[in-house]
């Protein structure tokens, strides 16, 4: 057994394992990649010398060395728990948190989020970068990012915290002017504003039996807030989250029971940086927020 100095995350990926049963299920609930969680194990595993699963059609098992590393990973985190409340106690919760979202999240969902936070916690500086790049983390040009698809870099802790419905909206004036559609095939005698080269609300037709592509939309931009505004000055039909939509007196919902695709929020931190009092507030803080919209 070479067990000197045993990397906490590879235990950390071994409890996410034997708690779900499967790599898969792990996978979903850890914020980790399933090969990122096989080959924390396989690491695991050869460090210890021991087998910790037994593979089968069903899923993973514990072998019974599994089941004694199991009790002690277990034993290890409640320990690294107690630790980390009593540093975040400790320490006084200021300075400066960065984040960094989509246009999309960073005008119309973080606002009424982050009032909250500074409401409870006034010495914490919030800065907010309204960006799509994943590289805002990877340079450290950030500590958290919301995003509306999940990184896929190895070095960042990803969290799904919400689903956002998409509807199809459009000002009252174009309503007064254009009519209502009354049809899919009447849809596109009007003026449809999409994305450019994103492809989401493409998908999302293709589903509900309206099959389109990017000449559909007679205005495009992979700028959300822009087609948003597009909307709200009367130049057609757009797609926006729901909860956008419905918050605004002077646009109307087309087709309301219409189901169309649902908007993905991953909240993301750098690894290293969770470990932050100030990013494991804010990290926890968003997530709370975004699961009650």
């Amino acid at each position: 057994m070479n067990s000197t100095n045993l990397p906490w995350h590879l235990l950390q990926s071994f409890a996410a394992i034997a708690a779900a049963g499967s790599l898969s299920s792990a996978a979903s609930t850890s914020g980790n990649s399933q090969p990122t969680l096989s080959r924390h194990l396989s690491q695991l595993e050869e460090l210890l010398g021991q087998r910790l699963f037994f593979r089968t059609s069903t899923g993973l098992t514990l072998t019974p060395e599994g089941a004694v590393v199991q009790a002690h990973a277990e034993e290890m985190a409640q320990t690294a728990a107690r630790l980390s409340l009593a540093g975040t106690q400790a320490q006084t919760l200021s300075g400066t948190i960065r984040i960094t979202a989509s246009q999309i999240a960073a005008t119309y969902l973080l606002p009424e989020m982050l009032v909250g936070l500074n409401a409870s916690h006034p010495d914490l500086q919030i800065e907010v970068v309204a960006s799509d790049h994943s590289e805002n983390l990877l340079r450290r040009e950030a500590d958290l990012a919301v995003r509306m698809y999940r990184p896929t870099q190895n070095d960042l802790i990803t969290k799904k915290v919400a689903e956002l419905p998409i509807g199809l909206f459009a000002s009252s004036a174009y309503v007064e002017k254009h009519g209502m559609p009354n049809s899919a095939q009447a849809l596109g005698k009007h003026t449809i504003i999409g994305y450019d080269r994103s492809t989401l609300i493409i998908d999302g037709m293709r589903e509900v039996g309206m099959p389109v592509d990017r000449s559909f939309f007679a205005f495009r931009s992979d700028d959300q807030v822009v087609c948003w505004r597009m909307v709200l000055e009367g130049m057609g039909i757009g797609f926006v989250p729901r909860l956008v939509g419905l918050s605004h007196p002077d646009v109307i919902q087309i087709w309301p029971d219409m189901p169309l695709v649902s908007m993905p929020v991953w909240l993301t931190a750098h690894r290293e940086l969770r470990m932050s009092p100030r990013v494991r507030l804010t990290f926890d803080h968003l997530a709370k927020c975004f699961a009650a919209l």
